[in-house]
């Protein structure tokens, strides 16, 4: 596991399946690529968390909210332009880019 702010060191260990600790406004996350199943089987391990527990995933805009989630309702694309970039988060259905491992249904923008 990496812990890093340099993000170049970041994005070479999510392309090698690898999982990083991040910090966030209050506290550092476990971060891995959503499409390795080894790096997000290895986050529910080190955090001994359940599988029925789910993850977060992070976007980096609204550009990508599309393609992540099947329907963005008005009222939660409303709450993501009033507060985002920021610590919102949104539950919204996955589509069907996110793999079923990752037991997810939660999008967040950073």
């Amino acid at each position: 596991m990496l812990i890093s702010k340099d993000i170049n060191q970041i994005a070479k260990a999510l392309t090698e399946n690898d999982v990083v600790a991040i910090p966030t406004e209050t506290v550092y996350v476990l971060a891995a690529n959503i499409y390795s199943k080894e790096a997000i089987n290895r986050i529910y391990s080190l955090k001994k968390r359940p599988k029925s527990n789910p993850l977060i995933v992070h976007i980096s805009g609204f550009q990508e909210l599309d393609k992540y989630v099947q329907q963005i309702p008005d009222r939660a694309l409303t709450l993501a332009k009033a507060f985002w970039p920021g610590p919102l988060t949104l539950l919204l259905d996955k589509s069907d880019l996110i793999p079923d491992y990752i037991l997810l249904d939660l999008i967040r923008l950073r």
